[in-house]
This record gives C-alpha cells, structure tokens and sequence, in this order.
C-alpha cells in the first residue's frame, strides 16, 4: 500500500538556521514516505549540518552551488525547478525570506524560486526579534502575495536563549502542510463536524463502561478534511491521539455529552460524519462511592443513551443540509444492517465496517469499507491505512455535495 506522499518530487530548500537539525528529521521522514527529495542547502546550511547527511537520508544527490561542475548541458535551477511537484523551504531564515520578497537570484537556492512554478511552502525559524520586526513582516506580507503559503513558526524557547515565536513547527504540522498542498481544495468554505472515539459511561468514581474505539478513523478524516480546505470541529471521546493540527477540538467524556456538543454544533455544519463509537446504553444510576470488592456477581441498571445520528437525521427531514454521513461497525450482516440504518435515521451516506476483522477492526491502522449513498448506490473500498481511507470517503462524499 503506497503512502500518500508516495512518488511526490519535492524539492526540499534548506538555509542556515541551527533549525537545520530538524530539517534532517523531515528529510527523514519524507523519503521514508516514499517521496522523491531532493536537497538544496545555502553555504551556510552546510556550515550547520553537512550535506553529506542529506544525501544519506534522501537517498540522492544534495545541490549547494548554482555552478555544479558535473551539469553539462543542464542549468541546474532550471531543471530542478522543472522536475518538482513542490517546494518547500525549511528552515527559511530572514535572510532568505529577504531575498525571495525582493527576487534576489545569488544563490542556487533563491534563483530555484525565481524558476520555479510549483507549489511554494516556507517555514521560518529565526530569533524571535527578528521575525517580529517589520522588515520581516513586510517581507513575508510580500511572498503570500506571490502565492508562497507561510507556515508561521512556533513559540517557545529558542537556541539563542530567547523565549517568543520563531521555532520551527515541528514534523507533524510540516506534514499536515506538505500534504494539504497536494490535496484538492474541494471543501474549501465547508463546515465540517466529525465525531470520533467512544464514550464512557460511569457507574462508580473508579470504573465505567465503554468500547474499544481508538478515535483513529475520525482523526484521519479530521485531518483529511482540513487539508483540503475545509472548517474542520472535531467532538472526541477520550483517546491518546494528538490532536489534529488546525482543527478545533471538543473534549466529551459521556454519550450525553457528546449530544450536548454536537447539537449545539450541527447548525452551523454543511457535512456531519458521525464516526464515534457512541456507548447505547449508560448506567441508571452513578454511585458516590466506589464499589466494593465482595459478593460474586453485581447487577446495574442500565437505560438508552439519546440516539444522536437518529436526532440529526429527524431534524434534517425538511432541510437538504447539513449533508449526514453515519458509521456502522457492524460484526454480522454488514450490508443489510448499513441499509437499514441508512433508510432509518434520513442519511445521504453510510460507512460499514467489519469489528472482526484483524486488519478493520478497532484500534487498527487500516480499515476496509463499504459505502452505501442514499440513492442505494454500493462501493466497496480496498483494505487501506485509515488515512488514505478516510480519503476516499471524503472523494464520495464531494460526489454527493455536487
């Protein structure tokens, strides 16, 4: 199964920042998604970290000077800016960021960007006073207007000591940002409200009941929506995950809860996938103290947990929005329960998946599903890693925007 990232060139522009350190580490993580990275370094890059380790991670040759004595009949930033899907820059220090706002070409790493006519992505990293001053601001303000996309770096401690913003943004946001400029902007002024994880129900101060959802589903299509533009609030059950970069994110602990947020949500959402693993039934009653060890067996009463995808699908009756799309982790009679579910609570679509499979189950990496539209319409998907998945149920569901 190939990564999303499988077979991308990337041109990978590197400047002299002691953030050069983290640059290897994408570099790193790049190639071993299977994408195409070719280095560029400034002289002073070099002087941070050598080129010969690049050329190690990516696996191909590193590029440090405008005139290589091997190019032959090649102009080096002419045919590098040819050959790539997209650019980024990382660490791109202020230095950098002044060339490229004024077209400056003395070097092979800002005549790449003259030449080039990919997608851009710059990452600063500098001391903070530096990116806070207003020659920088103005520089910056001046590459969105070329179109460059501007990752704003972090806050924190800085290597010169410092403390304020100028630390370069760490794998996870790079990632997100790299893939977003490959992913089509098909939800872009979309509203999306996701659900994810399961729901725990207390019945003393120590112990509830629950289910093995992961989150790891919802999370991947949290993340899928964002990245192709779209507004993205996610409503989690408990789970270890990181939260997604860029989306807003409701913390519920309880069944109940998760119906308080998501209708207090919903109105404002032109897509609800609800993918939780919401619990049907809860405790009657929470004891105050916790249950003691002691007779063989204990009984609760349990009653019904509001029916959130049901209530959604009532109160749509008369509305063609917000578009509703349900999950079924079913363990037996997959399409006829999705069918049935599908028809009962007013969907436009259904995901179905299979609880005891050992690569679709809970908790996995991977999923395998079948899709069922509101026109009946089947399409079943191959056993993919969940992001990817969650990519082609976001492909159907454009589908059914359109």
């Amino acid at each position: 199964m190939k990564s999303l990232l499988a077979d991308k060139k990337i041109l990978f522009g590197i400047s002299g920042s002691i953030a050069v350190y983290k640059a290897a580490e994408w570099v790193r993580e790049l190639a071993k998604s299977e994408a195409e990275v070719t280095v560029v370094m400034t002289d002073g890059a070099t002087r941070f970290v050598s080129s010969l380790t690049f050329a190690a991670l990516s696996g191909k040759r590193v590029y440090t000077g405008m005139f290589e004595p091997d190019a032959g009949e090649n102009v080096t930033h002419i045919s590098l800016a040819r050959e790539c899907d997209l650019f980024l820059i990382a660490p791109a220090t202020a230095q950098t960021i002044a060339k490229l706002a004024n077209g400056f070409a003395d070097n092979l790493l800002s005549s790449l960007a003259l030449a080039n006519r990919a997608k851009m992505l710059v990452f600063p990293a500098m001391n903070t006073n530096m990116y806070c001053h207003a020659a920088t601001q103005a520089n910056l303000a001046r590459l969105k207007e070329y179109g460059y996309t501007i990752i704003e770096p972090d806050e924190g401690k800085l290597a010169c000591g410092d403390e304020g913003v100028g630390r370069l943004v760490e794998w996870e946001v790079a990632r997100e940002a790299i893939l977003s400029a490959f992913a089509p902007q098909d939800l872009l002024e979309q509203t999306v409200l996701i659900t994810a994880g399961p729901t725990c129900e207390s019945f003393d101060p120590a112990r509830h009941l629950s289910n093995r959802s992961s989150g790891k589903m919802g999370f991947a299509l949290a993340r899928s929506a964002k990245r192709r533009g779209a507004k993205v609030i996610l409503i989690s059950g408990p789970t270890s995950l990181e939260s997604p970069s860029g989306v807003e994110i409701v913390n519920v602990t309880s069944a109940v809860q998760m119906h308080d947020a998501v209708m207090e949500n919903y109105i404002n959402a032109d897509i609800v996938v609800m993918s939780a693993a919401v619990s049907d039934y809860r405790p009657e009653k929470i004891m105050e103290q916790k249950i003691k060890k002691g007779s063989d067996s204990i009984s609760l009463e349990i009653v019904s947990n509001p029916d959130i995808l049901k209530e959604l699908g009532k109160r749509k009756e008369n509305s063609n929005r917000p578009l509703l799309v349900g999950f079924a982790a079913e363990s037996s009679d997959h399409l006829e329960e999705g069918k049935r579910k599908l028809k009962e609570k007013n969907l436009d679509l259904i995901v179905i998946n299979d609880i005891l499979g050992t690569d679709t189950g809970f908790g996995t990496d991977t999923n395998q599903v079948n899709l069922i539209d509101r026109d009946y319409q089947l399409e079943k998907l191959p056993l993919l890693p969940k992001e990817e998945c969650a990519s082609m149920i976001w492909d159907k569901i454009v589908r059914l925007l359109q």
